[in-house]
């Protein structure tokens, strides 16, 4: 890898641990993360990360917002157009490039429901809508432990970006 590309890596690392820690909402996060590290930007794709943290709608009881997010970025990157939505073979490279996030996420974190990984991490789920709970999830390091959390997760679906052709605008 070059040392182009470990310094785009080490990029999303850290601007997702920077935002997630400052702004919260860890599909936003990550989104943001990645599209900056690899120099890009498209805003619909991050607003439409909007209520996707803690599990979907801070309910905890979804996948990941990180790994929503970062699989959201794939998308847009090697998605299926509208042009091509009704060839069903299309979407078949993004639909793999997500499950290899999907399956290093995993085998990281153990499974990629939000409740599950807090369960693992943090030794119990909090409820982020109920004001004790929340202050409770602070004080146990959610913080701390979800910010490294998306910004591993940004890395991994940067790195999966790039080894899949992807040149940033800067790099081409």
């Amino acid at each position: 890898m070059s040392n182009t590309n470990k310094e785009v890596l080490e990029k999303a690392f850290a601007l997702g641990k920077k935002y997630e820690q400052e702004c919260t909402g860890c599909a936003q996060t990550a989104i943001a993360a990645i599209f900056e590290a690899l120099g890009i930007w498209n805003d619909d794709v991050f607003k439409a990360g909007s209520g996707l943290a803690d599990g979907l709608g801070l309910t905890g009881d979804g996948s990941c917002g990180a790994l929503v997010g970062s699989s959201m970025v794939i998308g847009y990157l090697f998605g299926r157009s509208r042009e091509d939505f009704k060839d069903m073979y299309k979407p078949m490279k993004s639909y793999a490039l997500v499950k290899k996030l999907h399956d290093k996420y995993v085998k990281q974190y153990g499974s990629c429901r939000c409740y599950d990984v807090q369960e693992k991490s943090l030794g119990r789920t909090f409820n982020l809508w109920d004001a004790d709970e929340m202050k409770e999830a602070f004080k146990s390091g959610m913080m701390d432990h979800c910010s490294t959390l998306v910004g591993n997760v940004a890395k991994i679906a940067t790195k999966i970006i790039l080894r899949n052709g992807y040149k940033p605008p800067e790099m081409v």
